[in-house]
């Protein structure tokens, strides 16, 4: 062999297809009830925008982009994550002179580089929607019940939220400073991730996974103690909207997410089956970022789903479909006189919105009809000698073996019924 797939990429071969078709499919019609339009964007993007967007000091910018130089001389990154791609995309085509707010969907490949596992690889797939241009808490919580719904939809169970608040650019300044207070005395305790977070984000030692089981962890003063009046308001309105819908979820003041731009409501949603590594998806509020890229200042609120675990999690519980998508019509070709008449009726068939197949390599009639059978075929049409020289081809019911021949001309006629 030549080479084999790069590590941390894997092939989604024609077997496994139909779990990611139908995977997809939920995602549209769900986005569909909530009025989300689907958006698409450059796989690659200029260095800068993740580097503004996610931030400087982040694990995402510092360890995991796959970062490249271009035969001009530009720094371009293949995106690790679709938030900062789609503010870009709403500040470059001026969607916010549109009537807000722009509420949008994408599935779509992200690039990371880290140690490849069950359900994370090195290129992976995330569903996300982001809403634009409204505070409203009321979109923060259609926003997670979007998400919980898709995950519903799918068939999981044992999904647990949970939510918190990280503040504002208002009330986060003086939960910083108490937070250096508190692990100041425990600096050299922390590991080296950490100790580098200590002066440029102290809030995302609250999400090492490396020091959370730490004694000390445990008594780091929460954000939720400090939000400013609009935060704490704010927050208390998403937790009655989801009350209101009947929605089950945990505070967990611990929970900051990894990326710089989050304000207000970040939330994830765990599935517990999954085993340590139970996260499947979460997200949150981001008021600063379209402003932080260069539009104007435009609130925000979304989250990203990773496709891969999601769907290593529905096969554990037997929820995908299985086999091959059946087709309706296999065209079975005794001698090699009945290819072009095969040919001929196969396309006009296919042309009147048939899934048509055909032999297309040396088998005895036997085998012919047993590659029916694996296509799933609804009918077989046996293009047989004498059958031909009537301008007649044999029609096999594939369910019950029920056969009758038709003429050419009137095989669209019988396939209508």
């Amino acid at each position: 062999m030549l080479t084999g797939a790069p590590r941390g990429t894997k092939d989604i071969l024609p077997g496994t297809i139909n779990g990611w078709r139908y995977a997809e499919q939920i995602i549209r019609e769900v986005c569909r009830e909530f009025n989300y339009q689907e958006i698409r964007t450059p796989i690659f993007e200029h260095t800068e925008l993740f580097q503004r967007g996610i931030g400087d000091g982040t694990d995402v910018v510092d360890k995991e982009m796959y970062t490249f130089t271009d035969r001009s001389g530009r720094s371009l990154t293949l995106r690790p994550e679709n938030t900062a791609s789609v503010v870009r995309s709403f500040v470059e085509n001026k969607l916010y002179a549109e009537p807000m707010p722009l509420k949008v969907f994408y599935i779509g490949p992200m690039f990371r580089y880290d140690r490849p596992q069950a359900g994370r690889m090195r290129q992976f797939h995330q569903f996300g929607v982001e809403a634009l241009g409204a505070e409203s808490p009321v979109v923060d919580a259609e926003v997670i019940l979007l998400a919980l719904t898709v995950l519903k939809r799918f068939g999981l169970k044992d999904l647990k939220l949970k939510i918190n608040s990280v503040g504002c650019p208002n009330c986060r300044p003086q939960h910083r400073k108490l937070l250096q207070d508190y692990f100041r005395p425990h600096l050299g305790e922390l590991c080296e991730d950490c100790q580098s977070r200590f002066d440029r984000s102290p809030l995302r030692i609250l999400d090492c996974k490396v020091d959370a089981d730490k004694p000390f962890m445990a008594g780091a003063p929460k954000i939720t103690d400090h939000l400013c009046d609009d935060c704490r308001a704010h927050f208390e309105t998403v937790k009655k909207l989801l009350d209101e819908a009947g929605v089950e979820y945990e505070v967990d003041s611990n929970l900051v997410r990894g990326l710089d731009y989050y304000t207000k409501t970040a939330f994830e949603i765990q599935y517990s089956p999954l085993g340590a590594q139970s996260a499947v998806g979460g997200g949150g509020r981001y008021d600063g970022l379209v402003e932080e890229l260069g539009g104007p200042s435009t609130p925000g609120v979304g989250f990203a789903i990773g496709l891969e675990r999601i769907l290593l999690a529905m096969e554990k519980q037997n929820l995908l479909p299985t086999g091959k998508e059946a087709i309706d019509i296999f065209a079975v070709i005794p001698d090699e006189g009945g290819v072009a008449d095969a040919f001929r009726v196969v396309t006009n068939l296919r042309n009147k919105g048939l899934v048509c197949d055909m032999n297309l390599v040396e088998r005895s009639m036997k085998a012919q009809m047993k590659q029916a059978n694996r296509e799933q075929a609804r009918f077989a049409l046996i293009f047989g000698e004498e059958e031909r020289s009537r301008g007649a081809v044999t029609v096999r019911n594939m369910a019950d073996s029920s056969q009758e021949e038709v003429c050419f001309g009137a095989l669209e006629t019988y396939f209508n019924k």
